[in-house]
């Protein structure tokens, strides 16, 4: 049964208690308004279909961050930079907003201020996948069934296509010239062998390196995913030189951050533009399938990416290296560009009738 009261001058009360559901009320400024609203509270009632809206119409947005930095990222992979990303949003207008109350057109508004700021496509989407998160934990989590989420309304920028630079074979020589300490010029070699993220080559340790079974284990990757990757006769050879002057459980000696200055002064004491250390992980996964005869799936399980798709984007072949294998040379093989090849050359597409 609804109950209406008139609270001061302006405003409308309405209540609604049935056995079994919890009593329900909200605040309206016109009678009409409190009237419609019970009736729909009522209706979802009989068919049995109402969840309550207390929750969801009690807590602000910067509350249910709150909730997330505390319940949900100290078990995400990198806890840290998603709790810099939640206390950011904290600190924006919409953090003030009751959950109930945030629709599609404020998340609009939220892109909108952040692109004005000169934020990259990138990052504004890496916002929006966080704030769906946030709404969908509630819902899923947190007792909030009635809660939508605003973000899945709103046309987000789109992907930044992936990064294609390779570095050649000089530039290889120049950075390794120019790298310093000397243990980062392991760690670049190690990298383009290794096909590992930055962090995961940071994190090595010696417990985890099975020389014997020539393989390294990753109890932690960036995808929240274990992983054991083989390693490469030559990536053997850098783990047992570093081995050598060994001074403690750390396999290379040099923290994520360290590796990332090292590569930035490398790259300008060389005179190379646009590399970023990250590119080697795309030059070792493209030399994956240029060289060896590695199916996908292999080469998947080495560089540990969790879709086909997203290992597409890590793979950049050089044209040359596709027109030696139309001109019938295997992976890794080469076809001299100055002298014709006597390798035969296959047949693209079916054969027709009469061949």
């Amino acid at each position: 049964m609804a109950t209406f009261r008139k609270r001061g001058n302006l405003q409308w009360e309405a209540r609604v208690r049935r056995k079994g559901y919890p009593t329900t009320c909200k605040t309206f400024e016109i009678k009409a308004d409190a009237e419609a609203w019970a009736r729909s509270i009522e209706a979802e009632m009989d068919k049995g279909a109402f969840v309550t809206r207390k929750e969801a119409e009690s807590t602000t947005l910067g509350e249910l961050l709150q909730r997330y930095l505390e319940e949900k990222v100290p078990s995400m992979a990198d806890p840290v930079r998603d709790g810099d990303r939640v206390k950011f949003i904290q600190k924006r207008p919409i953090a003030l907003r009751i959950l109930s109350t945030i629709r599609g057109k404020d998340i609009a508004a939220f892109i909108k201020d952040r692109a004005s700021e000169g934020v990259g496509e990138n990052t504004i989407r890496l916002d929006c996948g966080l704030l769906s998160r946030v709404f969908n934990y509630a819902r899923r989590n947190l007792g909030m069934e009635s809660l939508s989420n605003p973000v899945e309304l709103v046309e987000k920028p789109k992907a930044p296509p992936g990064r294609v630079r390779r570095i050649s074979k000089q530039e290889m020589e120049q950075l390794l010239a120019c790298a310093s300490p000397s243990s980062f010029q392991a760690i670049i070699r190690f990298a383009v062998e290794s096909a590992m993220r930055r962090s995961e080559i940071a994190s090595l340790v010696w417990e985890h390196i099975d020389l014997a079974q020539r393989t390294a284990y990753l109890p932690k990757t960036k995808n929240g995913e274990e992983r054991t990757v083989p390693l490469s006769p030559t990536a053997l050879e850098i783990l047992e030189q570093a081995k050598l002057g060994r001074t403690g459980n750390s396999v290379f000696s040099m923290g994520a951050d360290a590796i990332t200055q090292a590569m930035e002064r490398a790259r300008k004491k060389a005179g190379i533009e646009n590399l970023h250390f990250h590119d080697l992980r795309h030059e070792a996964i493209s030399r994956l399938f240029e060289e060896t005869d590695l199916d996908v799936m292999e080469i998947k399980s080495i560089s540990g990416h969790r879709s086909l798709q997203m290992l597409a984007r890590y793979s950049h072949l050089r044209a040359h290296h596709l027109a030696d294998r139309l001109a019938g040379a295997k992976r890794g093989e080469r076809v001299s560009p100055t002298k014709e090849s006597t390798a035969p050359v296959k047949t693209l597409g079916r054969p027709r009738k009469g061949e």
